[in-house]
């Protein structure tokens, strides 16, 4: 405990006497050095003039306090830089759920639509990559491996995620993004990467809780939207075991690499799977339905990449997680507003509880949103 510190004029505490030697001493004592370094510097003739001393250790003060006030003002203006690109990011990952749904009720299959979107992004990431990176080989078997598990991961994720937001609502899936956090904690303690402390189990309880609520209260019912909402949890699922299997890769590589490798590797397995709705869909759509299939190709998966990481480089993860938070609610009012979705008390519940257990549990490293 601090000691108290009593205050009182300061001029009472010593006797006058000594308060005037004092201030000579204080004030002789600069001068006399300056005065002895002067006369040590000058030639014997040249004459010694403290006051254009004193105006050159001014200017130097001043011109030392200016270039920290600079230091400080460019900080601060590469905080709120990086604090628009994070906001950016974060707000196009929430509004993909929606422009998904949006496409998904225009006619677009499932499978189709994630076969056409990652072949679309690979043939971006390659092209970026081999202009940016100049090669995009990687080595070593560790590598490799973490490659692979992490393309088997995105294919399923890929599966999932469109059948997911075609089964039930975009607002439902935009809720259970809320347990992302949980489960990548999960993962990384599964693995030997984190350790969970005893209050985890309390934020893991509440967000599975509160994705239970968002299923019973959902518009089409429990039982009519139960699919959905297991997809919606399977996606959410892999999509954190992929975000653990690239945290070791990013380390040696940078994300346009790993991304550039990891897509493609995603999109031939992808492709074998949705290779009949591809060849019996038909893509007479309009022009709306392709500016937001462009949407979804080069927000989510291409721009982001860049986004992010460099935000995340700048300002670490604890920082980015406080946007992160944001999502689920952003791509819930994306999903009410645009596509006049109903929201019930239930589901409110559900979504408070879910920001509850991800406040409780926000994790040191923070994953990618959902693309």
């Amino acid at each position: 405990m601090a000691e108290p510190v009593e205050q009182g004029h300061p001029l009472l505490a010593a006797p006058p006497g000594r308060v005037v030697l004092g201030q000579v001493v204080d004030q002789l004592a600069d001068p006399g050095a300056q005065l002895v370094g002067e006369v040590g510097r000058r030639r014997p003739d040249e004459p010694v003039d403290l006051l254009d001393e004193g105006v050159a250790h001014a200017e130097q003060r001043r011109a030392r306090d200016g270039r920290r006030e600079a230091d400080s003002v460019g900080a601060m203006r590469r905080l709120a830089t990086t604090d628009v690109l994070l906001l950016t990011a974060v707000v196009i990952w929430s509004l993909n759920i929606t422009v998904t749904k949006y496409l998904l009720t225009e006619g677009i299959a499932p499978l189709a639509y994630s076969s056409l979107r990652y072949g679309c992004a690979s043939a971006f990431l390659v092209a970026l990559g081999l202009g940016l990176e100049r090669t995009l080989r990687v080595r070593g078997r560790r590598t490799l491996t973490l490659i692979a598990i992490a393309a088997c991961l995105l294919w399923i994720n890929q599966i999932t995620f469109p059948y997911a937001v075609d089964l039930t609502n975009a607002t439902t899936v935009a809720l259970v993004i809320g347990t992302v956090p949980i489960f990548t904690a999960l993962i990384a303690s599964a693995v030997g990467l984190e350790r969970l402390a005893p209050r985890f189990w309390i934020a893991a309880a509440a967000s599975f809780g509160g994705v239970v609520l968002v299923a019973v209260g959902s518009e089409g019912g429990l039982q009519t939207d139960l699919g959905g909402v297991l997809l919606a949890v399977v996606t959410m699922a892999t999509w954190s075991a992929y975000s653990v299997a690239v945290t070791p890769l990013m380390q040696t590589n940078s994300p346009l690499k790993i991304s550039a490798v990891v897509i493609p590797l995603t999109w031939i397995p992808l492709m074998a799977t949705g290779s009949q709705q591809v060849a019996e869909q038909d893509y007479g759509f309009g022009a709306l339905f392709w500016l937001g299939f462009a949407f979804t190709v080069v927000g989510p998966l291409v721009l982001t990449t860049f986004i992010w990481f460099i935000a995340i480089a700048r300002v670490g993860p604890s920082h980015a997680s406080l946007f992160t938070n944001l999502q689920p609610f952003l791509a819930a009012i994306f999903a009410l507003v645009l596509l006049s979705e109903e929201i019930g008390t239930l589901q409110v519940a559900g979504g408070f509880a879910i920001g509850a257990g991800l406040l409780l549990a926000r994790a040191r490293t923070v994953p990618a949103p959902v693309e």
